[in-house]
């Protein structure tokens, strides 16, 4: 059986040709399971807060969640619309190889499918993969010295944070196994790196549950821009070895709960209902 990181998904010209094939379908919600068609409505929700606090990149980037009562499926933004394009019934559901199974023939992007399946098939408790191009994680991705643990955000990371060398574009499955290895399994011994930074590229995210992941990905971009912003400031205050890690054992402690990051997530999606609540259908 082949894994997700063999297997590369369609290249650019096939996902075209996809899009002049099956333009604007879509998943009904008497097609799905309750479990799927709330899952479907959870990440489409998150796609419109990502909208919300800018962390778009036109079309691009991906936000991706396995499907509960089908852990070998994955869900992800039909590739052409923006995130404030995204509903329910428009995301599009691959299997772990990338290969799309509902809705038929719907365009994927192979630069995120390729890695959020990899990650998803490689990494026990990712079940939700987020991924971005801002400006602050692009720098700090792109620095040499990569992100330092000098604030307040940063410290509640430290030995969290996983990196990945870039590779080029990630349209090749033979990166995946690279990616997941720098993430970690836990095979040896070592919890897997929640937080990631794909060098030169931007940054990554992944947990047990989209909240989760959410949270992560806001405390490494926050971090990421106090940084940037301190950069012209001179040298940081350094924070005493001792303290960041009791910040580093008291973030894990809370990050252990199942839910963790629920009530923020649950505050974001308040606040996306009040410009538009159709990601629902």
């Amino acid at each position: 059986m082949k894994t997700a990181a063999a297997e590369a998904p369609a290249r650019p010209a096939e996902v075209d040709a996809a899009s002049r094939a099956a333009p604007g379908t879509t998943v009904p919600r008497e097609a799905c399971t309750a479990a799927e068609w709330a899952a479907r409505q959870r990440l489409a929700a998150c796609y419109r807060v990502f909208h919300l606090v800018g962390w778009t990149e036109l079309i691009y980037n991906h936000i991706s969640l396995r499907v509960p009562d089908s852990p070998q499926h994955l869900l992800l933004n039909r590739f052409g619309l923006h995130y404030s394009e995204v509903k329910a019934s428009n995301l599009v559901k691959v299997d772990l190889q990338g290969r799309i199974v509902a809705p038929a023939g719907a365009p994927v992007n192979a630069a995120g499918v390729a890695p959020h399946c990899a990650i998803h098939a490689g990494v026990p408790g990712a079940h939700c993969v987020m991924h971005t191009h801002t400006t602050a994680g692009m720098a700090v991705a792109s620095s040499r010295a990569g992100l330092g643990h000098d604030n307040f955000y940063a410290a509640q990371l430290s030995g969290r944070v996983a990196y990945h060398d870039f590779e080029g574009i990630t349209v090749h499955g033979e990166e995946g196994p690279r990616l997941v290895a720098n993430i970690g399994t836990g095979a040896d011994g070592k919890a897997p790196k929640p937080a990631v930074i794909l060098r030169n590229h931007g940054l990554l995210a992944w947990g047990p549950a989209l909240p989760v992941a959410f949270y992560t990905l806001w405390i490494l971009q926050r971090a990421c821009e106090i940084q940037l912003a301190g950069a012209a400031l001179g040298a940081t205050i350094p924070i005493s070895d001792e303290i960041r890690l009791a910040c580093q054992e008291d973030a894990k402690k809370v990050n252990a709960e199942p839910e963790f990051g629920s009530d923020t997530f649950a505050a974001m999606v308040r606040l996306v209902d009040r410009i538009d609540g159709s990601w629902r259908d």
